[in-house]
């Protein structure tokens, strides 16, 4: 890329929702498949802050004023390539997350791409997907962390440091340890300031694959109800907020305001999400959601059958995947409640259908017929109809992450501490390593799609009511 301005650099700091969708399905012609370097990953890089010398790699604020010269480009020692984050790869890398605090003030783009020897435009898209992250005081580095981190940790955080800083006056340092994305690239940070940057951000290449016109099922001035493809994310990760159903569907719109997030399905789900176009309906639709005057209903192919009726059970209150879920009430766990409505014996999908959406095939013995099961989800928690059902031992197909433990409880019933068959335990320590050892028996989020789709969504005593397309396993 050789020598540029900072002043150059700056359309690329802010998100924009008229993008062409043509462009959008070129970038997907245009893979360029990053999976022959996935295979150099060898382990996560999680490094925890640094406070680099003033003596080396100094931003200055007189920078600004200069022509400044980046780096090209950068490989990692995963062989990553660090040139742009477009086109998209086929597969996700494991990620990497690096801290720093910044020795001396200057904008954003430049401190990163010279601590971290990123490459300006690599840096611009990571900003722009919404990757990185700042808090005006650096928040307690994990048990984990080096001597050397906890120290520039101490040094950063002492009294003597922040009461100098105007930046906190009026904050406690709780309130200044609060992160925020970074929203442009020439968005200036202080002396002291946090860093977070998600190098490796999670990837979503099924949303250049998708005409999202198509995926519309109704739109109105407050919102746009969307058949949301597996494999996408709703409105975002955490790493990024470019690649997902409101970002893609706002474009796909014409849509200059971008669609907000009124609630979620899980990426590997497809089927009916709304998406508000004002501020004051995604209130007031959070609203109907808090007074239980949303109603779901869900097609689920489940491996086994499933019995008609209510299926009660208790989820942990932990926000850690896998949930795991209890037969019996206890304390301060989550009523997780669904209404089997029908269910059917249905066959098995072939193994053109599963390649072509995706499905994992996750070692189920039996694979002649599958079961789609009508579901009235009475209360709504993450991954709710996926526990519950392999609990039931009926896991979802393709479902990667439950369907292994579903199979190891029907092997040997005493290996779930929570399920019907479960051990008596001596103690608190034997009970925690039987628990342990049972989320070890739980795989991976599926990548793509699994038998779960939000077939309709109704609201307002089904003045609103809305139908997604026929689930993927039914498509020829």
């Amino acid at each position: 890329m050789g020598s540029m301005s900072l002043t150059s650099l700056l359309g690329h700091g802010c998100r924009s929702f008229v993008a062409p969708v043509a462009l959008a399905r070129t970038l997907a012609l245009t893979h360029v498949a990053l999976s022959e370097h996935s295979k150099c990953y060898q382990h996560v890089k999680v490094a925890w802050f640094s406070k680099r010398s003033k003596k080396k790699k100094r931003v200055a604020c007189e920078s600004l004023k200069e022509e400044v010269t980046y780096p090209t480009a950068a490989t990692s020692v995963y062989g990553y390539p660090y040139t742009r984050l477009l086109p998209c790869p086929s597969q996700n890398g494991p990620p990497r997350v690096e801290h720093l605090v910044v020795s001396e003030g200057g904008p954003v783009l430049e401190y990163i791409c010279k601590n971290l020897d990123l490459p300006a435009q690599f840096v611009a898209d990571l900003i722009h997907f919404g990757a990185v992250y700042y808090a005006l005081v650096c928040p307690k580095p994990p048990p984990t962390a080096t001597p050397e981190e906890m120290r520039v940790y101490k040094e950063a955080t002492a009294p003597s440091v922040l009461k100098k800083r105007a930046s906190i006056k009026g904050k406690t340092v709780r309130e200044a340890q609060k992160t925020f994305r970074i929203t442009h690239v020439d968005q200036f940070v202080e002396d002291g300031t946090y860093l977070r940057v998600h190098v490796h951000p999670k990837r979503f290449p099924r949303c250049y694959e998708i005409d999202w016109k198509s995926r519309v099922i109704a739109v109105n001035e407050d919102f746009v109800v969307l058949d949301k493809p597996a494999g996408t994310t709703v409105g975002g990760t955490t790493d990024n907020i470019e690649e997902s159903c409101a970002t893609f569907t706002s474009r796909a719109l014409g849509l200059t305001t971008p669609l907000m997030t009124t609630h979620q399905i899980d990426n590997c789900t497809e089927g009916c999400v709304v998406l508000a176009r004002t501020k004051e309906y995604c209130s007031v639709f959070h609203g109907k959601i808090r007074e239980k005057q949303v109603k779901k209903l869900y097609l689920a192919l489940a491996a086994a059958p499933v019995p008609l009726g209510t299926i009660t059970h208790y989820m942990r209150p932990i926000n850690v995947a896998p949930r795991l879920i209890s037969e019996d009430s206890i304390e301060r766990w989550s009523l997780c409640q669904l209404e089997v409505m029908e269910c059917k014996e249905v066959p098995w999908p072939n193994s053109v259908i599963e390649e072509k959406y995706g499905v994992e095939d996750c070692g189920w013995p039996s694979k002649d017929y599958a079961y789609e099961c009508k579901i009235n989800l009475l209360t709504g928690k993450t991954h709710q109809i996926r526990a519950q059902l392999a609990a039931h031992g009926a896991p979802l197909v393709g479902d990667s992450m439950y369907m292994p433990a579903a199979i190891a409880e029907i092997a040997s019933p005493e290996l779930n501490p929570f399920g019907k068959h479960k051990k008596h335990y001596i103690g608190e320590d034997e009970k925690e390593i039987a628990v342990t050892e049972w989320m070890a028996r739980h795989g991976k989020e599926p990548n793509v799609a699994i038998g779960l789709q939000a077939c309709q969504i109704s609201w307002d005593d089904g003045e609103h009511s809305f139908e997604a397309r026929a689930p993927w396993w039914r498509c020829e």
